[in-house]
């Protein structure tokens, strides 16, 4: 029998073509987004003056199942893709498991994470529409590099909105962003109307990715010629974002493997939708059952502690209202070193999927989640941003439980990205000065109070 390399690389040429539209598998449909106007379902055209129309479509198409990826698009691809997938030996070996671990590395590009999937694509379709300015949000920097590599192949201004507590402790993931002509502003900052709201309201707030969204949409729709990207949570990200798991389960296939558990990091839904979107057709289709396991921090536990309900995905309440597990849009988050995973929300694909009972959800606190990032550098060689280091817990958490039954299970997890510019958060580790904030009850109930006070919530 040939022994699994440590390392597959698919050819180019057998990198997917299309993009998988999860949605149109599902048994049932993720709610409608609403207009919070009229709180009826929102129409496609009604997206437009937020986002590109191409991009519009995407969000709002439940039906088709691939998506072609445009030809400019696949030739950036191709710079950094397809991505490694990666037998964990010396990991296994550690932990004395039966089980086989692999995980799927998206950190070998500058962002330095997965992100650029759906940066190119938005660029690229903003190009197409003839846009000349985007803005976006960014919690720890890995998207706002993404969106500003993208943006600067395709000619495309860009204004980030950086979470200050990330725009303090990372203050080189600007510097990048920089290089690629960004303009970068820590958020909420006194430069829009739902910034300095937010500031007026609580002038210490270290920020969140709703607050940062919410200046991202006022400055899009102000602006001439200007549209808003986002990048996790929608629809449009998430089917971007297959081309992770359509690549990952091509490369178990040429290795004649399956995973049984599939396990990502979850703050709004980019890696984790992407990563599964394969799995879960297969699970939603009847032709296989593997488990499902989202992994989020318990200082922003939206699936493990959060209501099912229709929620603003942006604090200042601007945008439409979906129909997500969230902790409602006023939560502001302690200032955790996982600054993508905190967010209120999470995708309604994936909340969705969750409510129905098609996935699992944990919750780790900061230092065992570093605990474990800590042990997979050592053994892989690999320092994982802290995002990534939630799913690096949950995969190893489900190999003690192979060692503890002798089954040789095959684990599949999402490393999401490098941890290069967490040093910050690895210096704090190590010293033994990092914190570990969980939320009480009093806490959520702020932000659950938040929660808008309309029909569809009656029952909540």
């Amino acid at each position: 029998m040939t022994k699994i390399p440590h390392r597959l690389y698919l050819t180019e040429d057998q990198m997917p073509r299309q993009w998988y539209n999860l949605r149109a598998d599902m048994k049932e449909q993720p709610d409608p987004l609403l207009n919070p106007g009229t709180l009826e379902p929102l129409k496609t055209e009604e997206l437009y003056p937020i986002f590109c129309e191409a991009l519009a479509r995407q969000e709002m198409d439940g039906q088709t199942r691939y998506f072609d990826i445009p030809e400019p698009v696949r030739e950036v691809y191709k710079m950094y893709r397809p991505s490694p997938l990666i037998r964990a030996y010396n990991l296994e070996k550690a932990l004395g498991t039966p089980a086989k671990i692999y995980y799927k590395f998206e950190g070998n590009n500058t962002s330095g994470s997965h992100k650029l999937n759906s940066a190119v694509a938005q660029a690229y379709y903003a190009k197409e529409q003839g846009i000349t300015r985007l803005t976006t949000e960014t919690g720890a920097g890995q998207w706002g590099t993404a969106l500003a590599e993208a943006c600067s192949y395709f000619g495309i201004d860009l204004d980030v909105f950086m979470v200050k507590c990330s725009y303090e402790q990372k203050p080189f993931r600007k510097a990048v962003m920089g290089v690629f002509d960004a303009n970068v502003t820590p958020s909420p900052s006194m430069t829009t109307e739902a910034g300095r709201k937010i500031l007026a309201e609580n002038p210490g707030t270290t920020g969140s990715l709703g607050c940062a969204i919410s200046e991202a949409v006022e400055s899009a729709v102000s602006t001439p010629n200007s549209r808003y990207v986002l990048g996790s949570v929608l629809n449009q990200v998430l089917l971007h974002q297959s081309i992770i798991g359509l690549e990952s389960a091509l490369a178990m296939e040429q290795l004649g493997e399956y995973p049984d558990v599939v396990v990502g990091c979850a703050g709004g839904g980019s890696n984790l939708g992407g990563l599964i979107a394969p799995f879960m057709r297969d699970k939603l289709t009847g032709v296989k059952n593997p488990r499902i396991v989202a992994v989020e921090p318990a200082s922003c536990p939206s699936f493990t502690r959060g209501k099912y309900a229709y929620d603003f995905c942006d604090t200042g309440r601007v945008t439409p209202m979906a129909r997500m597990y969230t902790l409602g849009s006023g939560f502001i988050p302690s200032a955790s070193h996982a600054g993508g995973l905190r967010y209120h929300g999470m995708s309604p694909i994936l909340s969705k999927l969750y409510h129905d009972g098609y996935m699992e959800a944990v919750s780790y606190r900061q230092t065992e989640v570093f605990e474990a990032a800590v042990l997979f550098a050592k053994l892989e060689t690999i320092l994982p941003a802290p995002e990534s280091a939630h799913a690096i817990k949950g995969a190893l958490v489900e190999a003690m439980k192979c060692r503890e039954t002798g089954e040789e299970r095959t684990i599949l997890f999402g490393l999401t990205g490098t941890g290069y510019f967490d040093m910050t958060a690895y210096e704090s580790y190590l010293s033994g000065s990092m914190n570990d904030h969980v939320p009480t009850d009093e806490e959520l109930q702020k932000g659950f109070d938040t929660l808008p006070d309309i029909p569809q919530n009656k029952n909540i």
